[in-house]
């Protein structure tokens, strides 16, 4: 049974009547009277409200496929449409008409929404787990958001599939070959094999091998930025320590930005199960804590835009008071008061001749549902000792046949016990010891269809076929955009806490512990030379840059 079935109730609530009052006086306006069958808000429509029923209903369908529509429920009075797009002003996942009988409603835009969340915590907890339910479900209904039509093992398929996935969005997948919906359409639109993959937006737009700069401007992910506005602080990464620092800073009132050029999660986001986080004992997806995480962001008000990379943050020194320059893609650009550093790491990539033809086709940095269902039943290779590593493990190795783990050192030397102790009794993970890859060969159609190994201490090489091989070998730190600006330790990490440089002594004052040798620039999480690695560090980081960045804007203020 899927989540709506099994939490009906509390995806679909029935406001009681003092709580529709309470509701009603965060209306963004008075209420609205819609004819029988007319209809009130469209698949696709931005900013589209938030509407409660007061008399009569709202019949809400989603789209099934490319040309289908499915009902998905009937709000009667006392209920409100809606889910998680509502509280950003998103393009709609959903349409809704009048019942047979009308309805009148009062709406909701997305800033009303949120304060109701905040202004009534009765009301909000039961609003917000409404919405993160019904995205759920839609996700679950699988052509609900956006169709990709290709190859399903294509790489540029499997990468947009899994931007699509990181950020919360529902997508299904057509096989432009076998699938008649998605094969027609291709006929029909003339496409050629070099314009695939086709990905059909919920609004009806056609994009033909779309970049995921494209996606996200079609699904509207990425609002326009207003460039007189001054932000308090723009938050560089929206992984755990990034979406931390969101949170606690917009709840407190801070005009808050969060970017990230990928997707909201970070590395942790790419975790199928983190057991050792605080206050969860049977484990959490990296994407669910993200995802909650992201939606208390949003909650609060700070604004988000995904995908969107800062290339440079302007490091000359100016006046106190003046704002900071973030110059952005795309040729974006805004200001802000502080700058938090959260960007992590990259994946690093062994030196191994051709990997980056294979990467995407057969190579992957993490270890999903979408990998763990092409790989099923087959042979693949892990490489790293981590607990990332670890985790992603323990996740594959119940789908394939064989799991071979190549590592440099014993896993004691850099793994939970927990996560060694569960490897050890899974009967299909073969450990490689000492041993690294040095050779890949592909097929005839260029996807990975093996890999050689070397003994470190004797040189001795085996070759294993493979069509997967995970690579879990760390991260170098995602500075580069800085360009100089802060000062780094020797590995490119960035230094927080040390006494201004020079050129910076006349803010007079002593370095906060999480700010970097610029005034008004913080760095937390992995991006941080001398950080703890694990996400529930990232979030306390996170949560402790706040405070020092009121203290930052006040010693401003005074100057």
């Amino acid at each position: 049974m899927s989540t709506i079935d099994t939490r009906q109730a509390q995806a679909f609530p029935v406001l009681t009547p003092a709580q529709v009052e309470t509701a009603s006086r965060f209306a963004s306006g008075p209420a609205q009277s819609f004819a029988p069958s007319s209809p009130i808000f469209a698949i696709g429509d931005e900013h589209a409200p938030t509407w409660l029923v007061l008399s009569g209903g709202i019949a809400v369908h989603r789209r099934d496929g490319l040309s289908d529509e499915a009902p998905v429920t009937v709000h009667g009075p006392g209920q409100f449409s809606g889910e998680v797009s509502q509280l950003a002003g998103r393009p709609s996942l959903a349409g809704g008409t009048a019942g047979e009988a009308g309805c009148t409603a009062l709406p909701f835009d997305s800033a009303h929404l949120r304060a109701l969340m905040v202004g009534s915590a009765d009301v909000g907890e039961v609003v917000m787990r409404a919405l993160i339910l019904r995205r759920v479900g839609l996700i679950e209904a699988g052509g609900s958001g956006s169709v990709l039509i290709g190859d399903p093992d294509g790489k540029a398929v499997l990468a947009l599939q899994g931007f699509l996935t990181r950020s919360g969005y529902p997508n299904l997948v057509l096989d432009a070959a076998v699938d008649g919906e998605g094969h027609d359409v291709v006929e029909r639109l003339g496409v050629l094999p070099a314009e695939l993959p086709l990905l059909v937006c919920p609004n009806g737009t056609v994009l033909r091998n779309p970049s995921t700069s494209e996606v996200a401007a079609c699904l509207g992910m990425v609002a326009e930025l207003d460039p007189a506005k001054v932000y308090d602080v723009a938050i560089v990464g929206a992984g755990p320590a990034g979406l931390a620092a969101s949170v606690y800073a917009a709840s407190e009132g801070l005009g808050v930005i969060v970017l990230d050029e990928v997707a909201m999660g970070g590395q942790a986001g790419q975790s199928n199960r983190i057991e050792n986080y605080l206050g969860f004992p049977t484990g959490i997806s990296g994407q669910a804590l993200a995802g909650r995480a992201f939606n208390q962001a949003l909650k609060f008000g700070a604004e988000v835009a995904i995908p969107l990379c800062a290339e440079r943050l302007e490091c000359a020194v100016e006046k106190r008071r003046a704002p900071l320059s973030l110059h952005l893609s795309e040729g974006r650009q805004l200001r802000t008061r502080s700058v938090v550093i959260a960007s992590g790491a990259r994946y690093r990539r062994p030196d191994v001749p051709d990997l980056a033809t294979f990467e995407g086709a057969g190579i992957s940095y993490w270890a999903s549902p979408i990998e763990a269902k092409l790989c099923a039943g087959e042979q693949v290779a892990l490489v790293g000792g981590g607990n990332s590593a670890g985790q992603a493990v323990v996740f594959l190795a119940p789908h394939v046949d064989r799991l071979h783990l190549i590592v440099r050192r014993p896993l004691e030397a850099t793994m939970s016990r927990y996560l060694i102790d569960r490897i050890a009794a899974l009967p299909n993970v073969e450990l490689h010891v000492g041993s690294e890859i040095v050779a890949l060969d592909g097929d005839a159609q260029g996807s990975l269809a093996g890999a050689t190994f070397r003994n470190r201490a004797d040189g001795a090489q085996s070759h294993c076929e493979m069509r997967h091989l995970f690579l879990f070998i760390g991260a170098d730190p995602n500075t580069a955009w800085l360009d100089g600006c802060v000062a780094t330790d020797a590995k490119g990490f960035v230094l927080t806490g040390d006494d201004f440089i020079d050129e910076a002594k006349g803010y007079g004052r002593a370095a906060l512990p999480l700010e970097t040798s610029r005034p008004g620039v913080f760095a937390i999480g992995d991006v941080r030379a001398g950080s703890t690695k694990r996400v529930a560090a990232a979030v306390g980081e996170g949560a402790a840059v706040v405070a020092q960045i009121h203290t930052a804007l006040a010693h401003l203020a005074e100057a």
